[in-house]
Order: structure tokens, then sequence, then C-alpha cells
């Protein structure tokens, strides 16, 4: 691919292409392909501008090296019709000012040229649709709501003649309905693109060999393997395998729904027990889309407390509007004073600032790289006094290293990490990939020989070689479980290394503990500061619950500033001291990253997985943090409690500024319409101050 280099600076450069060469498609591909690529930190391609803007890490990469990922992009790729499939084409954005401009220069333009009866005939026709909400209204049964108020002003401004207040009244709700749909569209795509992750991996099955792939390169045909855990990327049909599917996020169903050969099933459903290969039908786009749609819908069912209150509060008002005009015109037989209470309502201003704030809160955590599965979630956050967090992965570094590798029974170190990799490349936890990456910085090729692997929840990992038993695990499932004895030596070792605060995975082979695999995990320096944060902003109890050993717990939690731990517990027991504290008034939030917290993270108030956490534990949890540790979750606690002071000032100063119209329109300092024009132009003064930054994500 042919380009200029325009501009360059230190781990940024940008690039001028000739427009014609790439198509909306295309333009997406290259972003696509070009950030995949190892150093590569953003791309943004412009296809009005023909730009191409590259920031990458220049301790990874050079310049020379970045701009290769584009020239190399010609025809081989940029038509391949499966590639170009693959990516979705971005929707094109509306200019709100140009709509906006537009619908002010279309009011004026029909009050300048148009004749009155004209006029009158156009505002009939542009009044007629809110009377029909306002007949639904009434016809549902909400005698009293915002559609019925806004319909009856609009009607007396009309039947009066007052055509002025009756246009000037529509184009300042039209205008309030823009600035909320902008907002909410605004909101969305920020939501969506967050759930979008182009570095997806999956297992896919070819000419035999079992081979790892981007989720968005799947096509129609591939056979994808799915295990215990992971989250079913695409719709298809199973060719092989047996596995219970948790269908809850597609089809409500709350007990997961057993699947063998040629049974249907369909993305973003998550396997729980079992193994299978499945043929895709769908993928790419056609299916993440259904995922966005089906979660932003959700969202709007799952409001924040105060902005429920405030659609209460703005309903209630409606009525009191109605009585108050009726009560205006029994006392002064003035049909003006009584049509300026229905111009002037409390209910039009609540019930779009509010979601306006919860949207703008959901934005603002979309650009911390945070992705909240409803305003409720943040709000709930802002309120919990009680924080539980797990510790490996979540406040520890989650790319813990292997330190040391102690074999029993005259066996060679080499050989026992090399079938404790190949047990612990089957599942995306911390310590596994630890696992992994000593035995491939060793060299040690550890390509599959054992039998089938199976998860033991919250335990370990099982398997047989040769009809020997292979299990990799705690020490709970190995001592405990398994009934392995625990010698003289292995005793020795454990106390040795427990010292330390290092983690330990214990392997066996047949009844014989073969090794002792020690793994440090250092302390996230961003989860001692995320605590210390939360704390001041209110915390009283921050509480971290692992499965390691009393030695381990104690000195990870003198180190991060936990003020309560529990050590050697099970998934049970985080889901127990959960309930035990709701039992006791206690807002609960949970923190993790694995397979084992997922029934902690749905039994808290609210649900937080870290940013590379399993995926059954980010289908769980209620928001997902990016992958910058805890550093963002102090600030999304702060967002949480300035969303709930702006609705509360929001609704204080709706309140006031409209009774002080309502009351200046009945001592007739300023007339219905001026009360009309000042009343609709302080909803969108708000609105869109509502509209603003919570915080200051910079």
């Amino acid at each position: 691919m042919d380009f200029q280099i325009v501009h360059t600076l230190p781990g940024r450069v940008r690039l001028r292409y000739r427009r014609h060469l790439l198509d909306a498609r295309q333009a997406s591909l290259v972003q696509m392909l070009v950030s995949l690529q190892e150093g590569i930190s953003n791309v943004a391609v412009n296809t009005i501008s023909g730009s191409i803007l590259i920031e990458y890490d220049e301790s990874v990469l050079s310049q020379k090296k970045a701009l290769s990922y584009v020239s190399v992009l010609g025809d081989k790729y940029l038509k391949n019709e499966d590639l170009l499939k693959s990516v979705t084409v971005p929707a094109a954005q509306e200019s709100l000012v140009a709509n906006l401009l537009f619908m002010v220069a279309q009011f004026y333009l029909k009050k300048l040229l148009l004749p009155f009866s004209v006029r009158r005939v156009l505002s009939l026709f542009g009044i007629m649709p809110r009377v029909g909400r306002a007949a639904k209204s009434i016809a549902s049964g909400k005698l009293f709501s915002a559609n019925t108020l806004d319909a009856t002003a609009l009607l007396l401004s009309f039947a009066t003649g007052d055509l002025n207040t009756s246009s000037s009244i529509s184009l300042l709700l039209d205008v309030g309905e823009t600035l909320e749909d902008y907002t909410k569209r605004k909101s969305y795509d920020s939501l969506a693109s967050s759930l979008i992750s182009t570095d997806e991996n999956v297992q896919v099955l070819e000419n035999g060999e079992e081979k790892t792939v981007r989720a968005n390169l799947l096509k129609t045909g591939d056979t994808v393997i799915c295990r215990a855990g992971s989250v079913i990327p695409i719709d298809g049909t199973v060719v092989s395998g047996e596995a219970m599917v948790n269908q809850a996020s597609m089809t409500g169903e709350s007990l997961p729904v057993h699947k063998t050969v040629d049974s249907s099933v369909y993305a973003s459903t998550t396997v729980e027990e079992g193994e299978i290969l499945i043929c895709v039908k769908s993928a790419g786009g056609e299916t993440k889309v259904n995922k966005i749609v089906s979660l932003i819908e959700k969202s709007q069912d799952l409001k924040a407390a105060s902005q429920v209150r405030a659609e209460r509060i703005a309903d209630r008002l409606v009525r009191y509007n109605f009585l108050l005009a009726g009560l205006t015109f029994l006392v002064s037989r003035n049909f003006a004073k009584a049509a300026s209470t229905l111009l002037v309502d409390y209910s039009c201003a609540m019930k779009l600032s509010a979601p306006i704030c919860v949207l703008t809160a959901m934005r603002d955590s979309a650009n911390l790289g945070i992705m909240a599965k409803g305003g409720k979630y943040i709000e709930e956050l802002a309120k919990a006094d009680t924080f539980v967090f797990d510790k490996t992965g979540t406040l520890t570094e989650s790319t813990p290293r292997v330190t040391d590798v102690v074999a029993f029974g005259g066996r060679d170190e080499n050989e026992v990490l090399k079938l404790a990799a190949c047990l612990e490349e089957h599942f995306p936890h911390s310590l596994a990939r630890a696992v992994v990456k000593e035995a491939s910085d060793r060299g040690i090729d550890h390509s599959e020989e054992h039998a089938k692997v199976e998860y033991v929840l919250a335990h370990g990992i099982a398997s047989s070689l040769n009809g020997e038993k292979l299990r990799i695990g705690s020490a709970h499932f190995i001592f405990d479980d398994e009934k392995i004895p625990k010698t003289k030596e292995v005793e020795d070792a454990i106390n040795r290394f427990a010292k330390t605060g290092s983690s330990l995975l214990y392997f066996s082979m047949g009844n014989e503990l073969a090794s002792l695999i020690v793994i440090q995990d250092p302390i996230r320096k961003e989860s001692v500061v995320a605590i210390k944060k939360l704390k001041e902003l209110g915390v009283k109890n921050v509480v971290m619950i692992t499965g390691d050993g009393e030695t381990t717990a104690k000195i990870i939690a003198k180190k991060a500033g936990v003020d309560t731990y529990f050590s050697q517990a099970l998934p049970d027991t985080k889901v127990s001291y959960i309930k035990k504290m709701q039992s006791e008034g206690h807002k609960v939030v949970m923190i993790g990253d694995g397979i084992n917290d997922a029934p902690a993270l749905s039994a808290a108030d609210v649900g937080i997985a870290m940013g590379e956490a399993s995926q059954i534990a980010s289908q769980t949890a209620d928001i997902l943090l990016p992958d910058d540790g805890l550093q963002s979750l102090p600030a999304l606690r702060l967002v949480g409690k300035r969303l709930v002071e702006r609705i509360g000032d929001n609704n204080n100063a709706i309140i006031a500024i409209n009774t002080s119209l309502i009351a200046l329109s009945l001592a007739g300092v300023v007339t219905s319409s001026t009360a009309a024009l000042l009343h609709n132009s302080s909803t969108v003064a708000i609105s869109m101050s509502a509209m603003r930054p919570l915080i200051d994500a910079s």
C-alpha cells in the first residue's frame, strides 16, 4: 500500500494515502490488522482526509517496522473477502450542531417566509405526533404524564391563536429530544465499542491440529473448540462432544442446557461443564451486533435509583400542574394565567436531565476504559461500603512468574514442568499462564500426550498419562481430596517457601507428589494506591479472600492495606461472606478475575471483573475494568458519587426555576409565552449541563 509520511513524533506517525484507494470497509480492515501487531497502541484511519495515524511503543518496535505493517497491506489482504467480512463498517456519525442549526433555521424561515394560514396548518401537523403520544399515555392508564402535559399546553396555545408560543414550545421540545438522543447514542457507541475485542483468541481445529486464532477472523465452516469456562464466540452447531451451556445471556434460561451433537449454540453463551466442537454458522459482526444490542437494551432496564426517583417525582408533579391550572382559572377566570401553569412544568426537565446524567456517567466510564452494563451499577458502586477483593490477578500482578520448581522422588524438574504446562495451557488463569511461560522460557516443548483434561472448580486440573493419574492444583485438592501423602521432604519444602509469601502449586503423578511449583505474584503498585483512595472516598470495609495459605494471605493483605483477610478460602467462602455482610445491611462490591470468582461476582450488589479476567468472570460481572489493574476503580466510584449529586442538584434547580416562573406568570410579571420560553430554555440548558463530564478523565 502506497502512502506518504506527513508528520512524525516519537511513538507517533501520520500517513497520507490517496483517498480512492480504500473504501470504508477496507479502512476498517487496515485499522484492525495494523492494531493487532505487537507494539502498536493505537491506529486511526480517516477515509475523508485520507490519513492514517499510528501510535506505537518505541521500546518494542521502530518507526520503520511500524510503517512496514501498512506497506505490506496490498490486494492480497485488502481484497480478501473473508478478511473483509470479519470487520464491521462504522456507522456514519450525524453532526449534532448541524441538526440543531437546521431546526432553528427551519423555525425562523417558516416564520419569515410563510403566511400565517400556512404556518397554522404546519403547526397543527407538528403538534399531532405529541397529541398521539398523549392519547397513548391516557389509553395505557397514565392520565397525568409529561406527554399529556406537553400536548395540552400545545393545544391550548394553538387553540387561542398563540402560534408563536406553540411553535416555540415545539422547537424547544424537539431540541431537547435531539440532545437526549445524541447523548444516548454517544454513550451507546462508547459502550458498544468497549465490548468489541479484536484481540480475543479462540481455539480452532484445523487438519486435526488445535490452533489459536483471532475470534474476528473466524468464518463459516470453521470448527471451534469450547471448554469449561469459555464463552462461545459464534453461532453454530455442535459436531462433537457434550457440555452444559449457560444460555441466560441469550434466552434468559436460568439453568444450563445440555448440548450434544447437532445441538445449536449461540454467541455470548457460556460453557459451564464439558467440551464441545462447534461448526461455525455465523461469526464476526453478525453475532457481536446481537450481543451489543441486547446488552444496550438491557442497560435501559438497569436505571440508577436516583434516576428512578427523579422520574417518579416528575410523574407525581404533573398532576399538580393540572390542579394548579384548574385552581388558577377558578380564582382568576383568566384563561391565559391558567394556561401558563401548563406551559411551565417540572416533569419534562426532570425526565430529560436524569437519564442524560446516567448516560454521561456511562460515557465517562467508557472513556476510562470501563464497561458498565447499566447505570444502576455505577450508583450502587458509589453507595457500597464493603469491597471484597480476590488476590491472584486482582491485588497482585496478572503475570506472576515461577521462581522455583522442586521435583520429588528423583524426578527431573524440567520433565514435571513439561507435564504441568501441558495441563495448565488449557485454562486462562494467571497461575496457569505462569507455568506455561516458564516452560516456554526454558525451551521446553510440551506437546499434548495426556488424556482429556478436566477443570475441577476452585481445586485444580485432573488428567492422566499412560493410565497414571495427573493432578495439579491447591493443597486442599492434592492432599485432602486426592489423599496424596505428605512426606517430611514435602513438608520442609512447603514451610520454606510459605514464609516468602509465594503461591504454591502441587503436581502429583499417581499417588505421589511429583513437584512443588513456586510462584511469586508481586502485588500491583496500583492496588495499594487504589485501596487507599477508596478508603478516602468512604469505603469502610476492605476485604481480601484468597485460596492461598495464611502466611501468603497475611503478607499480601498487609502490603495492600487490606483491613480483613480470609485465607484457604473456597468460592463458597466468598459467597457466604458476601451474603453475611448483605444480611447485616452492607452494600457489597466483589472484584475478581478467575472462573472461581464467578459465583461471588454474581452474589454481590456489584460484581467487577478485571481487564484480563476469565471469560466467565467477565460475562458474570456487572462492570468490566480495563487492563490497568485497579487504577480506574476509585475514579469510577467518584463518577458514581457525582452522578447522584448532579441528579439531585439538577432536580433542585428545576424545582426552583419552574416554581419561580409559575409565580411570576401568575403575578403578571411575565407573559405565558415568555414563561414557556424561559421554561424550555432552562430545560435545554440543564440537560446540556448534564452532558458535562462528571470527572476529568485526562
